[in-house]
């Protein structure tokens, strides 16, 4: 009998067992079934016990019961036994889903990556480690004390105002935004944020221009929604905006990643952010900027965002606690225009109805007491410290293979190959030996960026840093060597 069956009943795991057989095929209509004493003895139960079984089965219509000849499986006309399950389930996970077209191009993306915890160099995880789990603990408990509950019921589909105006004050104050709590949306992501703004401001066969290279989810979401990607070229100032002003086809949007560019690092420079507020304004076109861990610059103080400087309410301006808390958080935000307040928050009930109220509040808390911005401050200088080692260990233990490019910002160290080595070949001997890498030319949408791959180093010690490093310097050296036989 199934295992997940073994609290149940006597009478319910024989009723469901025999039921199961006759769905598999494996009893035939007609075929007699063994008599309630003799299948009681058989199995070591009382006879009341498989009269409670046949009894239902009876009633259910998959049995029939003659008296003075016994049971039989019953005739069930329009239906037609299967093979056994195990059989039937292999056949159906191997069958072409009847998906709709865009149901089928988010399935080709791939959804999100792979998170790879116990792995270095996995890409945009911070420290959580170290995060205040004492102080989170007895603000949700004051939450739950005082809310009692009524954090347990349905939330605002906009968020809870605590938290949003949170957050107003503190894009306003750390980037330069202008932000109110009744222009402020909670979600569960930033992937929800893109997912949001490419279906409910763009329609299939739309064009956007994106960065090249690009943030693989931003444009996995564009994708599934069926927009048509355009990629701009990204230099050591960012996009290069004089492609899209002089673009022959005009695009409905433009994403961006200004603070710290997903992958390079690079900022975006002033005069390119107003140059796009312009023709934000002046084609009515939106501009989409993923703010995603602009809390971690380690090079001067960053420029204020784009949303800030925008004085057409074109900008969409997304933000997320993912990468400067904790992944399970699931708490990320967007700041809207005013006109598009309401149709947003009507969509995201269409999704997930509203973020977990007893989190939001208790974010809200720890924001309000300062604790946030004290938290930020000291990951700062944790990750800068980081950045610092891993440089140096690159630079020292993989010269032959890479060059790094040390970015002024983020969780994240993009490295090009200098060697001979393929990206493909780099990255299957790092996850050999138990370091995860994100490959760069699968970033780039036009396909002409340089092989190469980023290094998260958040989330590790200098030791730990230090220890992965010389592992694989070791497996690409092994790599080389047999490369070279």
């Amino acid at each position: 009998m199934n295992p997940a069956h073994a609290a149940m009943p006597l009478h319910a795991r024989i009723q469901r067992a025999i039921r199961q057989l006759i769905l598999d095929g494996a009893l035939a209509s007609g075929k007699p079934l063994p008599a309630s004493r003799t299948l009681a003895s058989s199995l070591g139960v009382s006879r009341d016990t498989v009269e409670s079984a046949y009894a239902q089965l009876h009633a259910e219509g998959f049995i029939e019961r003659r008296v003075g000849s016994g049971s039989f499986v019953a005739e069930m006309t329009g239906f037609t036994p299967g093979q056994r399950r195990s059989r039937r389930d292999a056949l159906l996970r191997n069958q072409t889903p009847n998906l709709s077209k865009r149901g089928a191009s988010m399935f080709r993306s791939g959804g999100a990556r792979e998170i790879l915890l116990s792995r270095p160099f996995t890409q945009g995880v911070p420290e959580t480690r170290t995060f205040p789990l004492p102080l989170w603990e007895r603000l949700e408990r004051q939450v739950l004390k005082e809310a009692g509950t009524q954090a347990l019921l349905h939330g605002d589909p906009q968020g809870a105002e605590p938290l949003r105006k949170a957050i107003a004050d503190y894009v306003n104050l750390e980037r330069g935004a202008r932000a109110t709590a009744d222009r402020v949306l909670v979600l569960t992501s930033s992937q929800q944020a893109m997912t949001l703004c490419a279906n409910m401001l763009l329609d299939p066969g739309d064009r956007i221009f994106i960065e090249d290279p690009v943030y693989y989810g931003a444009r996995r979401a564009f994708d599934a929604a069926g927009l048509e990607c355009v990629p701009v070229r990204v230099d050591r100032h960012g996009i290069v905006v004089e492609q899209i002003m002089e673009s022959p086809r005009k695009a409905k949007a433009v994403s961006l990643t200004p603070s710290h560019q997903f992958p390079t690092g690079a900022e975006l420079a002033l005069d390119r952010r107003l140059a796009l507020i312009e023709w934000a304004a002046r084609y009515q076109a939106w501009i989409i900027e993923d703010d995603y861990d602009s809390e971690f610059h380690y090079a001067g103080k960053p420029t204020a965002c784009v949303q800030g400087l925008d004085r057409h309410d074109r900008t969409i301006y997304i933000g997320t606690f993912t990468k400067s808390l904790f992944p399970s958080l699931r708490i990320g935000y967007v700041v809207l225009p005013p006109q598009l307040v309401k149709p947003m928050t009507v969509a995201r009930t269409l999704l997930d109805g509203h973020t977990a109220t007893i989190a939001q509040l208790t974010l809200a808390r720890f924001m309000e007491g300062g604790h946030f911005g004290a938290h930020v401050r000291a990951m700062r200088g944790v990750y800068a410290e980081r950045l610092e080692v891993l440089t140096g260990l690159v630079n020292e233990h993989l010269s032959p293979f890479v060059e790094s490019h040390v970015p002024i910002g983020g969780l994240q160290m993009p490295c090009v190959l200098t060697c001979d080595l393929s990206e493909r070949a780099a990255i299957d001997a790092a996850r050999r030996v138990g370091i995860d890498l994100l490959g760069l030319s699968a970033l780039h949408a036009a396909g002409s960026g340089k092989a190469g791959f980023l290094m998260g180093f958040a989330a590790y010690t200098p030791a730990e840093i230090e220890v992965a490093v010389k592992k694989l310097a070791s497996a690409l050296q092994s790599v080389a060597l047999q490369k070279r036989r």
